[in-house]
């Protein structure tokens, strides 16, 4: 007969196997996310694309992705991550087979918009993973190591994707990826399980009795809240503003209006991943360990985003290229702080919340970059058609967002948060 001792034991072991395969899983989510940026020349050619056209095969991954969070809003809390991460994987597998082999723009977003539905669960569901098998205390500092560790997909999709396009063709490559991503999720299906084993009856019989009209019931609660409204807005600028420039306008700006050369631009590109993996972890630490705060660490992080943009809009080819990296590193650094919106909903609601909670707000985290990817290129092209990738038309896109980021850090000083206990 099996004791509650070898329980606790099988599940101490699982529940780190668990944590690594869900990082894994979202590894793969930002691989997919940002990965136009280094193969773009070749879409251009092969998808016979113009550059608006790239930006909506770009935009359209963070629409499906953001869209996808709605039904899961209301489903992860019901059946379970194991089988929603492991379905939706499995759309995803589909979606990169279909883009490596389009040739044409609707393929490639047909493609890109099964691989944004397929990746849309592998950060929530980690995220309800996390709060069935670990304590509430270690939540934020191990999400923030959960994407730390997913966020360096960011850098395999520079560097490393060039490389193996160079060796065997952007489309072979996705194939490849293709193939691991699905090894990856019948391994997830054959180990996770959605709670330990020596679980407490109640927090079973709680799961097992959340039907379809309770999860809509917690949406209408979770909707009546203004902490709610006031992280899914900052979650949307934040993420917006960050994803828009690491994923699309960062290279435009540093080789046509710096006038850096690609190899330069794709180290500071690099840089400014590095910043988001270390701050993802510390971040989470500090607030979990020595602050006792997610609000005002948030705003802290809002405010040097901010700062970081004014200092890059002014940078020249003159600049020193230690400052360059500083100021990457900076900037990728404070925007992780906005990682610890996710627990500060968490830290606001019922347990039996939780998954909608978080996925509620990364649907506004999802939605951000495809509009701002979308609406600052609009706003460019607007203002100076002739030189919509100028220095004047990056200026005027660069100011937009530093008003933003600024209101959003002013918007959170009225946001409640539930103080952590010593």
């Amino acid at each position: 007969m099996i004791t509650a001792q070898q329980f606790r034991s099988d599940n101490r072991s699982r529940r780190w196997l668990i944590f690594a395969l869900a990082s894994f899983l979202f590894l793969l989510s930002q691989f997919y996310r940002v990965s136009n940026a280094v193969i773009a020349p070749m879409l251009l050619e092969d998808l016979a694309l113009d550059t608006k056209a790239i930006g909506l095969l770009s935009a359209s991954f963070f629409y499906a992705f953001a869209l996808t969070q709605i039904p899961i809003s209301l489903l992860l809390d019901k059946i379970g991550p194991r089988r929603m991460m492991t379905v939706l994987s499995i759309v995803g597998v589909g979606g990169a087979v279909i883009f490596s082999v389009a040739d044409s723009l609707g393929t490639g977003v047909v493609g890109r918009v099964l691989l944004g539905i397929g990746m849309s669960c592998n950060l929530m569901g980690s995220y309800k993973l996390l709060t069935l098998w670990f304590s509430p205390r270690m939540f934020a500092t191990l999400a923030g190591i959960l994407v730390a560790l997913g966020t360096m997909g960011n850098m395999v999709a520079t560097t490393p994707l060039v490389l193996l396009v160079d060796q065997v063709g952007w489309r072979f490559s996705f194939q490849l990826i293709a193939l691991i991503n699905l090894v990856l999720t019948i391994s997830f299906f054959a180990i996770v399980r959605d709670r330990p084993t020596y679980a407490d009856q109640s927090s079973r019989s709680g799961a097992a009795a959340l039907n379809t009209v309770q999860a809509l019931d917690n949406l209408k609660r979770l909707f009546r809240s203004k902490e709610y409204w006031i992280i899914s807005l900052s979650t949307f600028t934040r993420y917006g503003i960050f994803a828009a420039f690491q994923a699309l306008w960062a290279g435009p700006y540093l080789m046509e209006v710096v006038g850096l050369p690609a190899l330069t631009t794709g180290n500071l590109i690099l840089v400014l991943n590095v910043g988001m993996i270390l701050g993802s972890s510390i971040w989470g630490a500090l607030s979990d360990r020595l602050f006792r705060t997610r609000k005002w660490l948030i705003i802290c992080g809002t405010l040097g985003m901010a700062v970081s943009i004014a200092l890059l809009s002014m940078i020249s080819i003159a600049t020193p290229f230690m400052a360059l990296v500083a100021l990457f590193f900076g900037f990728g650094f404070f925007n992780a702080a906005g990682l610890l919106m996710y627990p500060h909903i968490k830290d606001l609601v019922p347990a039996e919340m939780s998954g909608a909670a978080m996925t509620g707000i990364n649907f506004f985290t999802m939605i951000g970059p495809a509009v701002f990817l979308q609406g600052l290129g609009t706003l460019m092209q607007k203002l100076y058609p002739d030189a919509s990738r100028g220095t004047d038309a990056f200026s005027a896109a660069f100011v937009v967002c530093i008003a933003c980021l600024g209101l959003i850090a002013i918007l959170y000083c009225f946001a409640r948060e539930k103080r952590l206990g010593g």
